[in-house]
Formats: C-alpha cells, sequence, structure tokens
C-alpha cells in the first residue's frame, strides 16, 4: 500500500481542521439559528401551526403520478443509501427533550375515537453539548457518521466497526451462509433494531450487520445496501486473483478504495443529475479552506426532496421481465407495500431466497417510475410512518417538520435570501393557498420545510442539496478525481469515471447486462422491463394500523407479588424470630426441669373444664384420708375433693359417643368431668374408685345419661365463680347495709340461682382464696376452725356473715377478741405462750416463713416483757388487749381483705391504708423536725376514699403523722395548671436539655443532608433527565440515601463505649448525653429504618417508571447500562431488582435490616439474647452490601465513604482496644449460687483495670463459647483487690452460667472455669456524687449497680475523703427480703461502716399485702415493737426500715423537698424493672411541677 489509507472516522480528511467532517463534528449552519428563545428552545404552537394539521395541508394528496423525468424508485432509494453515508443525525439526544406532536381532535388515523387527548411523542436529536447556553452559541447538532462520501455505509464510521464486519479473508466482507448476504448481527455491531410495525416483532432476526446502523430500515434501502457489500467481495475476490500475493489487508484497502471511488464517482456523476435534472459543475480540483461540513438545511431538504418521489409499492421483478406477485393476508399482490416493510423480520430463513428476493427488489427498483416531484406524499409515510416509542405508526411529514423546529432551521424565505432566489412575496406564488391560513397570512413565517415542498420547480431544495454535493467534492482531500492524492492514476480515475451503477448491479445480481437499461435511475421508453402500471394504494393490501405497547402490560401482578413480599420481609422474619423463641423457650424450659427435680406422671385422663374451654391432661391420686387429689402433668395439686363429708358419692357416666365421660358429683363445690380415650380406661378407673370407696366406708351411686345432658348437669369451675360473686355481693350488701340496687337485687335474677347462692358454702379452699391466701396455712386454719360453728368443713352464708360483722363494724376490742378466740386452740379462755408464738407463725407466714423459730420466741419474749407479763405462761383477753393497747387506731382500720368485691362496693368499704415510716435523720436540730433524735417512728397514711370531699391525703392523718420526716422550710406556691404544666417543661428541657440538643443537632444535619441532595437532584444536578423521568422517585431515594449513609455510619459512634467511657469524664459531658448512647443508638436506628423504608419507596417508583419508560430515555440515564439501539422495550421490572448490582444488594439489604430489627426489639433480645447478639453481627455485612449498594454508581457517584470513613476508623480502634481486652482470661476466685437464681462471682482484677462505682463490664465463659459476651454491673467497690458480678439466672447463658458453677459441675471439671472480661462502661449511675443529695432505686437484681455505690461510698467517707454527696436515700424494693440475701449482708456491712449516718435505707417487701387487713395489721405491730426493742427488722434483720408493699415515691420525694430545703438538685438514679422505673419518672415529673428541689432522674432498665 503506498497511498495515505483513508481513516474509517472522518479525522484528518482536512489537515488545517482535523475533525472536519469527522464522526462526532457539528453540522454546519448556513443561517443563524430560528430557536423561539434564539438558544435552543425550539419554536411550538401557536407561534408555528400544529404539525400535524401542516402535514395535512401541505403533503396530503392523491398518489399514482408518475416521476416527471421517469426518475427509477432505484434512484430514490440509493438517495436515502448516499444520506445514510454523509448522515447520522437519528441519535436522539441526552437528555431526552420532546417537542410532541399534538393530534387534532378526531383524526382518522391517529385518533378515531374522537379523545383528543393523543399525543405522538418526537424525540429531539444529539447536539453538541458545549452548544446552547447563550444566544451567542444556540444550540448545533452532531452528525454521527463522516460528513465524506467515504464509504461509511458500507464500511462502517470507525474502524472498530469495519473490524466487526470484516472475516479478515481475501479481503472480503463477512458473509452470511451462501456468502451473497451479509452476517445476521450477533450484537457485536451497534445495528438499529427498532420493531418492525407492521407485526411488534423486534430482535437481530433479519437485521444484516452493515456499515449503517440504519441500512436495514425497510426491504428496499437493505437491498441498497446489499448491493455495495456485494459489490466489495466482488472487486476483492477479483484483486485477489489477479495478485495472490497480496495479504488480506492489501487486497481489502484495495477494494475499499476502489468501491468508494465507484460510489463518489456514480453519486456525483451519474445519480446527482437524474436527481435535481441539472448539470453538476466540473471539478476544479481540491480546496483546503473550502468548509464541506453538512447543513441542516440539507439535512431536511435532501430528506424531503425523496420523500416526495417514494411510491405506496415496490415492485419486484425476475431477470426476464417477469413482475412477481407478493403474497398477502386477503391473497396476493402486484408489489411489497411499503408501510408494510419497515425493519421487517420476515426472514424466510432459505438464505438463498432471500439472496434471491434482493436481486428481484433491486430489478423491480429500475423498471419502477417513482412518484412525482410534487409535494404529496403517500399515506405510507404520512399516515403508517414506524413510530417513536411506545406508538407503532407515526407522521413522517409531521416528524420532519418537528426536526426542521429542532434543528432551528431559518425561515423559507431567509432560505431563499441566502441562495440569490426571490423571497415569497404573495401566497399564490405556491401551489397551495389553504396554508396561508395556518400561518396567519404571515409569508414572513413560512416554515423552510413547507416552503420548499410547496414549489412547482423545487429549485431551493435543489439549490440546497448541490450545493452541499459540490461542497462535500471540492473540501474532501481523499475525493478520487484529487490527483495531488496519489490514490488514482489518471487512466484509474477515467475507468472510473465511465463505471455506472449499471455496471455495479449488473456485477452483483444475477441479472444480464441485457436485462437492465443503461441508465439505471431513469427508464426511458424503449427500456427493458417496462412496469405494468403506476402504483397507487388501491393495488396493495393495505397498512397494519397503529398499536400502543404497553411496556408494563403482563408485569402488574408480578410487581405487585414483589411490592408484597418486601413489605412482608418484617413478617416473615417475626415468624423466623418466633421459631427461635420457640425453641429457645423450650430448650430453657428443659433446662430448668433438669434442674428442678419434678416427677412426671402417666396422665389418666382429661378434665373438661367447660364448652368454651380447652381441656387439659390430669392425674387423678386417691389418698387414705377420704381426699381424691387432681393434679397435672407435672405433679402439682390442682385441686382436692374432701369426701369425709359425704355419705355417698354420685358419679355419672355418659352412654353415648363412645362411653368417654364421667361427671364426679362434688355438692358443695364444682364437679369434676373426666374424659377418658377410651370406655376401658373409665371402667378401671370406677373399679379402682369403687374399692378405694368401699375402704372408706362410703357408698358409690352410678347412673347414666347422654354426653350432652351429662355436660349441661355438670357445675363448671365458671359457673362456681358466679354463685360465689353472688353470695359475696349479697353478703356485703347485707353487712355495709348498701342500697338493693347496687348490690343487684335478687328479683333480677332467678329465684334458683340466688337460692343456689345464699343456701351454698365455701370450702376451705375458696375461703383461702377469698382471703388471698394458701388454703393450708395456719392462718386459714385458725379463721376456718372459728368461722365454721358446724364443724361440717364448710362455711355457710351465715357462719362469713358473723365474722365479716365484727371486722367490718366491730371495735378494737371486739377485733382482738376475735383473735384471742382464734387462736385459744383449747378454748379455755387463756392463750399461752405456744398458742401466742403459734400466732406469730401463722402472721409471718405470708412473708415466706423468713423467721426462724427462734427469732419468733424472741419477738415474743419481748412483747410479754415490754407489757410486764414476763412472769406469765398464759395470758387473758383482757392482757392480750392491753399488749395491743398502742395499736388502736390500726386495729380500728383492720378488716378482711376479700378478694372478688365489686367495684361498686369498693367505694363503700373501710379506707385503706399503707405503712411508710422514717428513722430519724441524725443532725438535724430539734427546731427543725421538732423531735427527739432517736428512735423509730411508724406512720400510717390512711388513703382518701373515692367520695371524700376532704382535702389531699396528708392533710387528714392521725397523730402520729404531725412529724414525717421535718417541717416545711421553704413556702410552698399553690400553681394553676398552665403554670405546672410550663413549669413541667421547663423542668423536662432542663433535664434533657443535653439530650434535646444532640437530637435536633442531629436531626438537622440528617434533613440537611435529605434536602441538600432532593434539592440537587431536583433542579441543580447536571441535567441527564432523570429528574424530569421520575422526579418524586429520585428526590425520595436520593435524599433518603444521603440520610441513611450518614445515619448507618454515625450510628457507629455511639457503640464505642470505650470512648464514651473516657469522654464522660471529660468536659464534653456537659454538653453530650454519654449515658444516653444506647437510647440514641435506638433512635437512629429507628430513624434509619424509617429512611430506608422511605429509600425502598422511591426505588419502587423508579423501578416502575424505569419499567415503563423507552429504551432511548434510560440509555442517556443510564449510558454505561443501556444503549438505545432502537428497539425502545425497557428491561423488566424484575431485571431492576435481581439482575442489577444495586437492585441485588438492596433486596440483601432489606432482608439483613428485617432480621437485625426483629431480633434487636426488647421482646426477642429478652427471649434468645443470643439470636440478637448473631443477628446484630450482620452489621457488617450489612456496611460491606452498602459500600457495594452505592459503588455501582448507577445515578450517583459514590458518597457512602464521605459519612463511613471517620466513624469506621473510630469504631475500628474502639472494636481494637476491646479486642486487646477480651482474649485475656481472668481466673474466678470465688463462684457461690445464692438463692433467687442468683450466681455470685468473684474473680482478679486485671492490672490497670480502673473503674469507678455504679460502672458495668462485659463477660464471656470460656466454658460456654466465647463469642457471647453479657453485660453486667460490677458490685464491687474500686478500693476492692477483686472484682465481683452478682448474675441473675433469667435466660438460657445466665442458667447455663449457674449451673457450671454448681458445685456438682465444679467436682467434675475440677477448676472454677475462666472468663474473658471486656470493659468497664460508664453509664448514668457513676453520676452519683455530683449531687447533695442522692436518691438509689433499685428493684430486684437492679440494685446490683448500688451495691457498688455503697460499698465506695461507705469507704470514701470513713477514710475522710472529699464528698459533695451528703446524703444518699437507697430504697431497695424486692418481692421478698430472701430473694437477695446477698444485698442484705452488704446493706449489713454498709450500716456497720457508716459511722456519719450519709445512708439511709428503705426496703419494701412488695409480695406482703398492701392492704390493711388482720393479717399485715398483726405483723406490722410485730415489726414495729422488734425494731422499738432490738432496733432492727423483724424481717431483715438490718437496721433499715422495712415497709409493706410499693414504694409511695411521690410522698416519699414530696417529703425529700420539706427536708432538704436549700438542696436545688437531687439526683434520682433508678434500675430495675421499666414499670418501676416509669413510675419513679412519674414521680419526678409530678414533684417538678412544683417551684422547689428539682429532680434529675436517671434510669437504667434490665
Amino acid at each position: 500500500i503506498s497511498w495515505e489509507v483513508q481513516r474509517y472516522d472522518g479525522w484528518y480528511n482536512n489537515l488545517l481542521h482535523h475533525s472536519c467532517g469527522s464522526v462526532g463534528a457539528r453540522l454546519l449552519r448556513l443561517l443563524p439559528a430560528n430557536y423561539a428563545d434564539g438558544v435552543y428552545q425550539a419554536l411550538q404552537e401557536p407561534h408555528v401551526p400544529n404539525a400535524r394539521q401542516l402535514s395535512n395541508a401541505v403533503a396530503r394528496g392523491p398518489s399514482g403520478l408518475p416521476s416527471r423525468r421517469n426518475t427509477t424508485v432505484l434512484a430514490v432509494f440509493f438517495g436515502f443509501h448516499v444520506l445514510l453515508d454523509i448522515l447520522g443525525t437519528e441519535k436522539p439526544g441526552c437528555p431526552a427533550e420532546f417537542l410532541n406532536i399534538r393530534i387534532p381532535y378526531g383524526d382518522p388515523v391517529f385518533d378515531p375515537a374522537g379523545t383528543g387527548d393523543v399525543v405522538l411523542p418526537f424525540q429531539r436529536i444529539h447536539w453538541a453539548a458545549e452548544t446552547g447556553q447563550s444566544p451567542n452559541s444556540p444550540r448545533e447538532q452532531t452528525n454521527e457518521v463522516t460528513g465524506w462520501l467515504d464509504g461509511s455505509s458500507i464500511y462502517g464510521p470507525s474502524h472498530s466497526w469495519s473490524d466487526a464486519l470484516r472475516s479478515f479473508s481475501g479481503g472480503q466482507l463477512a458473509s452470511g451462509p451462501g456468502g451473497r448476504l451479509p452476517r445476521e448481527t450477533d450484537g457485536r455491531v451497534p445495528m438499529w433494531k427498532a420493531l418492525d410495525p407492521s407485526t411488534g416483532q423486534g430482535g437481530p432476526q433479519g437485521i444484516y450487520d452493515l456499515g449503517s446502523a440504519w441500512g436495514n430500515e425497510n426491504l428496499f434501502l437493505q437491498a441498497e445496501s446489499i448491493a455495495w457489500f456485494r459489490y466489495h467481495n466482488y472487486l476483492a475476490m477479483a484483486l485477489a486473483q489477479a495478485h495472490p500475493t497480496w495479504s488480506d489487508e492489501d487486497i481489502f484497502q484495495h477494494a475499499r478504495k476502489r468501491v468508494i471511488a465507484t460510489f463518489q464517482s456514480i453519486v456525483l456523476y451519474e445519480w446527482l443529475p437524474t436527481l435535481l435534472g441539472r448539470r453538476i459543475p466540473e471539478y476544479k480540483g481540491y480546496q483546503q479552506h473550502l468548509d464541506p461540513s453538512l447543513s441542516p438545511e440539507f439535512v431536511v431538504a435532501a430528506g424531503q426532496f425523496l420523500a416526495t418521489m417514494l411510491p405506496p409499492g415496490i415492485y419486484k421483478r425476475g431477470p426476464k421481465c417477469q413482475f412477481q406477485k407478493v403474497p398477502g393476508p386477503r391473497g396476493s399482490f402486484p408489489a411489497v407495500r411499503l408501510c408494510n416493510s419497515y425493519w421487517s423480520r420476515q426472514s424466510t430463513g432459505l438464505k438463498q431466497a432471500e439472496a434471491v428476493d434482493v436481486d428481484n427488489l433491486l430489478l423491480g427498483m429500475t423498471s419502477q417510475i417513482a412518484e412525482q416531484e410534487d409535494n404529496i406524499v403517500v399515506e405510507d409515510l404520512q399516515d403508517y410512518w414506524y413510530g417513536p416509542l411506545k406508538y407503532s405508526r407515526t407522521d413522517y411529514v409531521a416528524s420532519w417538520l418537528q426536526r426542521g423546529r429542532d434543528l432551528g432551521l431559518p425561515t423559507y424565505n431567509q432560505a431563499r435570501e441566502r441562495f440569490g432566489l426571490d423571497p415569497l412575496q404573495n401566497w399564490s406564488d405556491l401551489v397551495l393557498e389553504k396554508i396561508a391560513a395556518l400561518y396567519a397570512n404571515n409569508t414572513a413565517g413560512l416554515e423552510l420545510l413547507p416552503g420548499g415542498m410547496l414549489e412547482t420547480n423545487r429549485s431551493l431544495f435543489s439549490v440546497i442539496i448541490l450545493d452541499q454535493f459540490v461542497r462535500l467534492r471540492d473540501g474532501d482531500r481523499f475525493w478520487f478525481e484529487n490527483t495531488k492524492n496519489g490514490l488514482f492514476t489518471v487512466e484509474e480515475t477515467r475507468e472510473i469515471r465511465n463505471t455506472t451503477f449499471h455496471d455495479v448491479l449488473a456485477a452483483v445480481t444475477y441479472a444480464d447486462p441485457t436485462d437492465l437499461q443503461p441508465h439505471v435511475f431513469v427508464w426511458s421508453e424503449g427500456d427493458p422491463c417496462p412496469q405494468p402500471q403506476q402504483l397507487t394504494a388501491q393495488h396493495l393490501p393495505s397498512c397494519t394500523p397503529m398499536m400502543v405497547l404497553d411496556y408494563f402490560e403482563g408485569s402488574g401482578a408480578g410487581f405487585g407479588i414483589i411490592i408484597v413480599v418486601l413489605c412482608c420481609l418484617p413478617l416473615v422474619t417475626l415468624f423466623v424470630a418466633w421459631i427461635v423463641a420457640f425453641f429457645r423457650k423450650r430448650d430453657f424450659k428443659k433446662l430448668q426441669k433438669k434442674q428442678s427435680t419434678s416427677v412426671r406422671r402417666e396422665v389418666t385422663a382429661m378434665e373438661w373444664h367447660g364448652p368454651k374451654t380447652d381441656s387439659s391432661p390430669v392425674y387423678i391420686q386417691l389418698q387414705a384420708d377420704k381426699v381424691l387429689k387432681v393434679l397435672d402433668g407435672r405433679g402439682s395439686v390442682l385441686r382436692s375433693i374432701s369426701l369425709k363429708a359425704h355419705q355417698r358419692v354420685e358419679v355419672i357416666l355418659s352412654s353415648n359417643k363412645g362411653n368417654k365421660a364421667l361427671l364426679l358429683k362434688s355438692p358443695k363445690e364444682y364437679d369434676l368431668v373426666l374424659l377418658f380415650s377410651e370406655e376401658a380406661e373409665r371402667s378401671s378407673f370406677i373399679g379402682k374408685l369403687r374399692g378405694y370407696l368401699e375402704e372408706s366406708s362410703l357408698d358409690l351411686h352410678i347412673s347414666e345419661m347422654k354426653e350432652q345432658s351429662l355436660m349441661k348437669w355438670a357445675v363448671t369451675q365458671e359457673q362456681r365463680k358466679q354463685i360465689l360473686e353472688t353470695f359475696f355481693r349479697h353478703l356485703f350488701a347485707q353487712v355495709l347495709e348498701i342500697d338493693r340496687s347496687n348490690a343487684g337485687e335478687l328479683n333480677f335474677e332467678s329465684s334458683q340461682k340466688a337460692k343456689e347462692s345464699l343456701t351454698c358454702e365455701l370450702s376451705r379452699a375458696e375461703f383461702a382464696e377469698a382471703l388471698g391466701l394458701k388454703a393450708h396455712s395456719m392462718f386459714v386454719d385458725s379463721m376456718f376452725s372459728l368461722a365454721d360453728k358446724d364443724g361440717n368443713g364448710y362455711i355457710s352464708f351465715r357462719e362469713f356473715l358473723d365474722i365479716l360483722v365484727v371486722f367490718m363494724k366491730g371495735s378494737p376490742e371486739e377485733k382482738s377478741k376475735v383473735m384471742f378466740r382464734m387462736y385459744d386452740i383449747d378454748e379455755n379462755g387463756f392463750l399461752s405462750k405456744e398458742e401466742f408464738l403459734r400466732m406469730l407463725r401463722s402472721f409471718i407466714e405470708i412473708s415466706n416463713n423468713c423467721l426462724s423459730r427462734d427469732q419468733a420466741e424472741q419477738v415474743t419474749e419481748s412483747m410479754f416483757r415490754a407489757s410486764g407479763f414476763q412472769d406469765r405462761d398464759e395470758l387473758t383477753w383482757e392482757d392480750f388487749h392491753y399488749m395491743l393497747r398502742d395499736h388502736d387506731s390500726e386495729l380500728r382500720l383492720t378488716q378482711l381483705c376479700i378478694k372478688g368485691v365489686p367495684e361498686v362496693l369498693k367505694q363503700n368499704l373501710h379506707n385503706r391504708v399503707s405503712f411508710i415510716k422514717k428513722k430519724e435523720l441524725k443532725g438535724w436540730s430539734q427546731a427543725q423536725g421538732g423531735r427527739p433524735k432517736s428512735g423509730h417512728h411508724g406512720h400510717i397514711w390512711p388513703a382518701k376514699p373515692q367520695n371524700d370531699p376532704s382535702p389531699p391525703v396528708f392533710a387528714r392523718v392521725n397523730q402520729y403523722q404531725l412529724h414525717l420526716y421535718t417541717e416545711a422550710q421553704r413556702k410552698k406556691y399553690q400553681r394553676n395548671k398552665v403554670q405546672q404544666k410550663i413549669q413541667e417543661f421547663k423542668r423536662f428541657v432542663e433535664n434533657y436539655r443535653r439530650h434535646i440538643v444532640c437530637v435536633v443537632l442531629f436531626s438537622a444535619i440528617t434533613a440537611g443532608v435529605f434536602v441538600e441532595r432532593a434539592y440537587y437532584y431536583a433542579f441543580a444536578s447536571p441535567s441527564t433527565g432523570i429528574a424530569q423521568t421520575t422526579f418524586v422517585g429520585i428526590i425520595i431515594s436520593r435524599g433518603s440515601a444521603a440520610s441513611i449513609s450518614f445515619m448507618y455510619s454515625y450510628i457507629l459512634l455511639t457503640m464505642c463505649r470505650n470512648l464514651i467511657t473516657v469522654l464522660r469524664e471529660t468536659f464534653l459531658n456537659h454538653y453530650i448525653p454519654f449515658d444516653a448512647a444506647v437510647d440514641f443508638h435506638r433512635w437512629i436506628a429507628m430513624a434509619a429504618l424509617i429512611f430506608s423504608v422511605l429509600h425502598t419507596a422511591g426505588h419502587i417508583v423508579n423501578v416502575y417508571i424505569f419499567s415503563v419508560t423507552p429504551l432511548s430515555v434510560l440509555s442517556c440515564l443510564f449510558p454505561s447500562v443501556f444503549v438505545n439501539d432502537g428497539s425502545q422495550l425497557p428491561q423488566k421490572y424484575y431485571w431492576w431488582f435481581f439482575q442489577t448490582i444495586p437492585g441485588m444488594t438492596g433486596v440483601l439489604l432489606l432482608v439483613i435490616l428485617a432480621v437485625m430489627y426483629v431480633f434487636a426489639t426488647h421482646h426477642f433480645r429478652r427471649v434468645s439474647f443470643q439470636g440478637f447478639w448473631i443477628t446484630h453481627h450482620l452489621y457488617v455485612l450489612l456496611y460491606v452490601l452498602v459500600i457495594i449498594h452505592g459503588s455501582y454508581a448507577l445515578i450517583q457517584q459514590p458518597r457512602f465513604y464521605i459519612y463511613f470513613i471517620i466513624p469506621a476508623l473510630i469504631y475500628s480502634a474502639d472494636k481494637l482496644l476491646s479486642l486487646s481486652r477480651k482474649k485475656v482470661e481472668i481466673s474466678v476466685v470465688k463462684a457461690e449460687l445464692l438463692p433467687s437464681g442468683v450466681t455470685h462471682l468473684q474473680f482478679q482484677r486485671p492490672q490497670d483495670f480502673d473503674y469507678k462505682s455504679g460502672q458495668w463490664v462485659r463477660i464471656a465463659c470460656v466454658a460456654l463459647g466465647t463469642t457471647e459476651y453479657h453485660p453486667f454491673t460490677l458490685t464491687s467497690a474500686p478500693h476492692e483487690d477483686t472484682l465481683s458480678l452478682h448474675i441473675r439466672a433469667v435466660g438460657p447463658w445466665t442458667t447455663r452460667l449457674r449451673e457450671l458453677y454448681s458445685p456438682e459441675s465444679l467436682a467434675l471439671i475440677g477448676k472454677l472455669p475462666k472468663l474473658y472480661l471486656d470493659g468497664p462502661f460508664g453509664e448514668g449511675h457513676q453520676e452519683w456524687n455530683k449531687f447533695e443529695v442522692s436518691v438509689l432505686v433499685g428493684g430486684g437484681i437492679g440494685v446490683t449497680p448500688f451495691a457498688s455505690i455503697l460499698k465506695d461510698l461507705v469507704f470514701k467517707s470513713s477514710i475522710s475523703s472529699k464528698l459533695l454527696c451528703k446524703k444518699i436515700y437507697f430504697i431497695w424494693v424486692t418481692r421478698t427480703q430472701r430473694q437477695f440475701e446477698w444485698l442484705a449482708d452488704i446493706i449489713r456491712e454498709v450500716e456497720e461502716a457508716d459511722r456519719n449516718d450519709l445512708v439511709s435505707v428503705h426496703i419494701y417487701i412488695t409480695q406482703l399485702a398492701e392492704k390493711f387487713d388482720l393479717r399485715t395489721t398483726m405483723l406490722y405491730i410485730c415489726e414495729r415493737h422488734f425494731q422499738k426493742v432490738l432496733n432492727k427488722s423483724l424481717f431483715t434483720g438490718l437496721r433499715s426500715i422495712t415497709h409493706f408493699g410499693r414504694p409511695p415515691f411521690v410522698p416519699f420525694f414530696n417529703s425529700l423537698q420539706e427536708v432538704h430545703p436549700e438542696v436545688q438538685k437531687i439526683g434520682v438514679f433508678s434500675c430495675g424493672p421499666p414499670g418501676m422505673t416509669k413510675s419513679v419518672e412519674k414521680a419526678c415529673q409530678q414533684l417538678n411541677k412544683k417551684d422547689q428541689a428539682y429532680f434529675a432522674h436517671h434510669y437504667e432498665n434490665f
């Protein structure tokens, strides 16, 4: 190759302007742009006529008129092929802009239904991005192929395209089977693949790989392209034969050079003169300074010039003039219909037949004369051109009118003047006058396209086309006639000039040269094979009407299912969590059962409880003392039926339904109904019962009835309850003389029911239940024996009434007499010390027998001694009453607390009371309190009855109330409710100001990043068109994505425990509430969840919109993902969800979030901490997926790292610090199992382990697996050498830990298992020493932080350490003092070491009835006496004050305000069950409404 090979992409043709005519070069405006705004906005209605109306006015008319110059159809399609070679302006621009064509109401083709709302989409073409910014630089469109006549329609507009077309063998272009057709496209070459509008077919079938992407637009243009493909291979074959030594590249480039030169010669010297009917100026050599760029005016003029000459159909003929019939839907037709041939996929599959078809079409076009060169365009183009986007048809002329406006073309007159033609003066100069009305008779407004079409002589279009081709020829350095480029010799140039398209066709078709006229672009009289007739639409099959594609068709159900599945993810996770919880509970129960030694018993029957209640399995035991016991599966006694009072036992059997039911009548109780699995089992039971009754000398009476009647006859537990309810109602109505209507008159109930109720008698069990006691307790025994006058083992209405009258209305004397009689067992009128002891024991029984016999004897002796009866062994009633002399008021208020009293009666009962008492505060002067400095004083606060109009509870108290703590030192302000609310709000802000500031600040940043991204994508982003496509979806999804990125990053800081522990000791603790880190973590997590849901919702909107958005728009939005190939079919919804990285990672993230959030809920955390622990470690996967999710950069470049890097580094450092500690094994020094399931562990204190009282650690046990860490508060004080924990067994891990350290287990292991330790970590309780007065409230195992604090406080005070804290009140709330005996030991230590009276301890035992009844009255009397005599509690053995019932926080805190008037702020620290901490919080809020000492509450729930 000795010459310069022309580049494929058009570059460096002009060595002065290298990019001139290259791919992507701008079009050259011959006249200034005519835009509405002078920059880029196209002229639209009403400034210009409606495109469809204008199309109808300009181009509508009869077809069938032949060309004036007998131009053949071959010349027309050759012209379109030439345009493909130099023009590629079809590519839509980005971002997608539309100049939609509004269809007039009732248009017969596009709006036959007359809806008036049909709009045909029209997308603006690609423009140079740097243009269209100002009037100085209006928008300029680009050409996507080379602007030279260089065969780019044959070889492609780029080197890679050309390579993809080549076979690299013999210099040939790659062909399909048979060698006469190009290859069908396989996707390597970006061929345009628009849908076939007649069939809706798409895909690569029938689409050939050609040099131009649009070469397959219709069968006829495709045939022209194939002719040139064949011509190249024809020349390559000839060259290969002539030069066998040449390489593939040599042959290919020689053939390409010759083909391009032949193509140039035919275009300029054969086709163009024929088309325009005028001579072409002679070539005067290459002109380097001439700009050959294509003009927008040429783009429109050439397209429309050719379009008016297209016929509605094209003939096919064989070589010997045989015109072929074309099969159609209804018979055969003379020609191929143009409108049904766009993007045709009708491949026969026989390549040989298709190759022949191409020949037949080429020959047919040589014989067929084109339509007349006028303004008429056939309906195949005007009504049935292949449509844009989802419309299968559009109007070709209207589209080109819009294209002209898109290009900013000058007006008709401006163009004529530019080319030296006379401007239009009046409308009569043009063919049609009706368009004058459309332009309001303004000739200056007439656009170039309609004006040029309406000219009879086509003068304007002709001059524009001629100018363009002459410039293309003269400005092309590689033009074949340019002798200076060294491409051809003079001889070769002459040979090329003499080669015509006839020669090309003769070479590439099977036709004989004589079967073609010499000049194939014109058919003249005498030429071979004249056409049968000039075709009109009537001769041809009708065009397939317009269809509107629904891109979402068939996707609705699937899309809906995906949304439902995504919404159900939490429910599915909930179900999984429920299953996990179920198995964890089951395993835990097994663990508990393993520890307990309960005996399982075989189930012999099912007990029927009633018609709407499930039956339960029971085991029947027949005992020797005429008692029949019903046990459950675990061996617990459900009920005992005494048969002592019965002479005969009545049993009723069912006589149908398999004879399985048995009813055992229990006259004064509810009946026992048993269902056996089969009749044999029932018979076996009856046999055993009969034998048992005979031994007990009792008769058995058996009868039978149907099962239904038996069950109706049985008295169920529910029915018995109703009877007892009526019993108590009438009982209290009589005692308290309640209005009969309130009690429920007997008339309202059936006489049968009333009679039943009043004649019914209470069994011992029912009597005990009424008192809220166990049936076998001493108190019930004594009381029952006293009330049961007839000794029949049941209490009648009258017997109960007698005892109730005494307690409800009796004087203290009468009540003490009843008590005396109850315990005078031998009824000799004296109460011996033994009987007194028994009485005492029966009262104390309710507190779980906490007193030993020695302690009880001690109390008895001291009470006798205090009354001066130390020398007596027996007391008379008078002595007994004298002993209770100081407690008249208590006895006066004593009553029997009966369960099940109707609400309406309760208001009429005597007042109930609770207790609180106060150890006198040492060091306060008598002036403050007016009381002596020693001793303990009990006080009774009566509750205020509902109907009592008197002042509040503290106004009306007995004589003990006068000096509860100390008198108030400051004036109380009476405030109205509004002022109280304002004060409450002020105090709330004061208490939570740090929290509020942090939450507001964090929320503001979150909202800020949301708004910034939302605004950016809505209004400020580089225009990709995404905001116009999915406005709501994009601003929600991008805004929430930014918020999520921020929140998921900074949530890590709330879990940097080591950092928080350090920072809370710095000045930052004044501004940031580090103690609320976990609450803040939860709050951020919930907010992030909401934003995650928003983000998902935004993307669901996006996916739907993208699923119905055409490909041309999607390729603008996502250029890295989609290539616009003309098919316009978008990807289906499932592609977005499951076949993209963001989609798949998004779905996985939702699954992970659902799992993490469900298992992190309070309930599941308690049931399965391990489940919470494992699922929460999915956060690592969560962050990995978030990074991958954003890294795909589908919409924006990744930004997550901006937020994530800093928190991630801090968190990683914190975690590494924890890991460095975690893996150090700590030896356990001591392990003991304490009551109430508490395990006490004492272990080595690691070196440099500094902590403060109230702090907590995380431990894992080596023997139980090292992955599961649990948090526990240290109960050791900082000055101690070892660390200690008190761990209560409530869940599987703590239960297994307890089991591991049990003596049995340790005996097997032989040593104490070691621990891993992580911590210490700070929390609010460690701030107890920052207040002058602190109140510590511990409930249950929540007392652990206070054990450490109390020890620390006393130690510091003992070494005279400087303390801000002057007084601590410790309130210990426990069900029973035995529950946490270990704490009692710690309190005892504190009491002994507390020389300065710093600590005041109050113990509340909640298991004892709060109700002021007979039991608690006596208990109270004994406790007060014990404390007075021995200075310690009867229950705990501590000096601390013991109270019964729940602590009344409001009065307690209220009294602190009075006791410490000079203290501005009191710290309240609570730890325990949520119910308790809520009560403390409410009390603090209530008291903070007052203008007195302010209560700052810090709490921790477990």
